[in-house]
């Protein structure tokens, strides 16, 4: 098959393959000529998923013959000492089987520039290795940089990139740049990236990757709502009570500290995450699904979403302390090495939202993400109105809980739905009953790890899973005055690890005569 098979991606499209039609569901979509350069690439983000995701494309044929990947990193390395770096990784963390055949064409696209960012003559290094590259590998000039890096290093490499004409692709070829969360700590320093990466890479051509956009499940969001037609006449305020979000963690922060602190959770998960599946699940029908038809009714939604005008009864900041977890003693937040003994970050955070729309209105949408509780679990949850007539008394629904519709994201990635159904038996009884759907038991082919999906993409082009810079910004007009009240609160509140989190996060919703879901 011609490694130009996409129809000359950012190429020339005299070049495209006359006997492929889009329309040909068995062929999947291979990157063009390209490469891809790693900045940090000796971080644990490049050791256990982007090395993978990039050999798992290999395996399944997805990446053209000649694909190259650059490391650049403060190391005195060989482009073998990388070559075996990568291949450690590969063999611990790749989805698919290791095939001999498959590394030994991708390693002899493996090249290493060892250096630090502000150092002139590495880039001068980098910019003839990638030369070299198009030469002997025939990537055509198309790179993408994948800046796994700090946050405060950002603006530095991208400086960088065009001071040493990184940037500017050959005639007819392209350059991308590929960025980690977090995109600032607040509105002010996320305009000024922004700025930065926009006034050196065009608005098309920058990646914010944000990894839940590239799981399955969240797409499948989508599909449930618009390729269906039992849930789109129910989604909305007529029949939906409210919407629960929330991504829990059984960790503590690890060795994260240094980044973690001052940060907390509600910076690192609501701001991107949470708010990017409240989008999905709440935005309206988009035109088509390419990027900039999802951005935009994506973007209608954030623009419409309000917080309560007291702070102090509808969110909630907690932190961790010492208690017991899946069997072991696990230390409190204050009590990690590098904390700061008196610190104030928040380990827990809950939020109750509302979205000023026809859709929506009055539907509260609820939000909470934290670290210590009690499993691992990403979901929303569509919680229904009770019936609003009935004729069973009582005590017939007394074990009846509201309709729910759950999307599950992580771990067990599937579908949910509960239901009231009549317990077997003389009496009419009726309890909940739930048919579950689950994507490893309805599909045999694995669904593929987030970043192979999204890097993928970028080698395509396709930047529909992508945040624009508006929904980054937007976000952080929604989280900044929480952020603000919180600043002037005193301490967040303590809950023990292993539980789901502060009282106080259980009183907001009893206030509204509601209840978190035990995930």
């Amino acid at each position: 098959m011609s490694s130009h098979s996409t129809g000359g991606q950012g190429g020339d499209p005299a070049l495209s393959n006359p006997l492929r039609d889009p329309q040909d569901r068995r062929l999947p979509r291979i990157a063009g000529p390209s490469g891809l350069v790693i900045f940090g690439v000796t971080g644990d983000l490049s050791r256990k998923k982007l090395m993978p995701a990039v050999y798992d494309l290999a395996n399944r044929g997805l990446l053209p013959p000649g694909f190259s990947l650059v490391g650049f990193a403060r190391r005195d390395w060989a482009d073998e000492d990388f070559a075996k770096v990568v291949h450690d990784a590969v063999k611990e963390h790749s989805r698919t089987p290791f095939r001999e055949e498959v590394w030994q064409q991708l390693s002899e696209g493996m090249r290493f520039v060892p250096g630090v960012f502000d150092d002139d003559e590495a880039f001068e290094r980098l910019r003839e290795t990638i030369n070299t590259l198009d030469q002997e590998r025939g990537t055509s000039g198309n790179f993408a940089f994948y800046l796994s890096v700090p946050p405060k290093f950002f603006p530095t490499v991208v400086r960088q990139l065009k001071k040493h004409q990184l940037s500017e692709p050959p005639v007819g070829s392209w350059r991308r740049a590929v960025i980690e969360k977090p995109f600032g700590h607040d509105l002010a320093s996320a305009q000024e990236l922004n700025r930065t990466v926009h006034g050196v890479f065009p608005n098309h051509e920058v990646f914010r990757i944000d990894h839940y956009l590239g799981k399955e499940t969240v797409q499948n969001i989508l599909a449930l709502r618009f390729a269906n037609t039992m849930f789109e006449p129910l989604w909305n305020r007529g029949y939906v009570d409210h919407v629960q979000i929330t991504m829990a963690e059984d960790i503590g922060i690890g060795g994260r500290a240094g980044y973690y602190d001052g940060i907390g959770s509600a910076r690192d998960v609501i701001q991107n995450h949470l708010l990017q599946l409240l989008a999905l699940t709440a935005m309206e029908e988009p035109a088509s699904f390419d990027a900039k038809a999802l951005v935009t009714e994506k973007l209608k939604v954030l623009r419409a979403v309000r917080l309560p005008s007291d702070l102090a009864r509808h969110t909630v900041r907690g932190q961790y302390s010492a208690g017991w977890q899946g069997g072991e003693r696990v230390l409190g937040y204050l009590e990690e090495e590098g904390i700061d003994p008196e610190s104030v970050t928040d380990t827990y955070a809950a939020l109750k939202l509302e979205i000023d729309n026809r859709r929506w209105a009055g539907v509260p949408f609820y939000l909470r993400t934290g670290k210590r509780l009690g499993r691992r679990v990403t979901e929303i949850a569509v919680v229904f109105q009770r019936a609003p007539y009935s004729p069973f008394d009582a005590t017939d629904t007394r074990e009846l809980n509201n309709n729910a519709l759950v999307i599950r994201v992580q771990p067990d990635e599937g579908v949910t739905l509960r239901f009231g159904s009549k317990v077997p038996g003389t009496q009419m009884e009726i309890r909940d009953v739930t048919m579950d759907f689950a994507y490893g038991e309805s599909f045999t082919e694995s669904s593929p790890e987030a970043y192979e999906r999204l890097l993928l993409d970028v080698l395509l082009g396709d930047a529909n899973l992508f945040p624009r810079h508006q929904e980054v910004e937007r976000s952080w007009e929604i989280l900044d005055p929480v952020e603000e009240f919180w600043a002037e609160q005193g301490k967040p509140e303590p809950y023990t690890a292993g539980t789901w989190g502060p009282e106080a996060a259980d009183d907001m919703l009893a206030r509204d005569g509601r209840s978190w879901r035990r995930p």
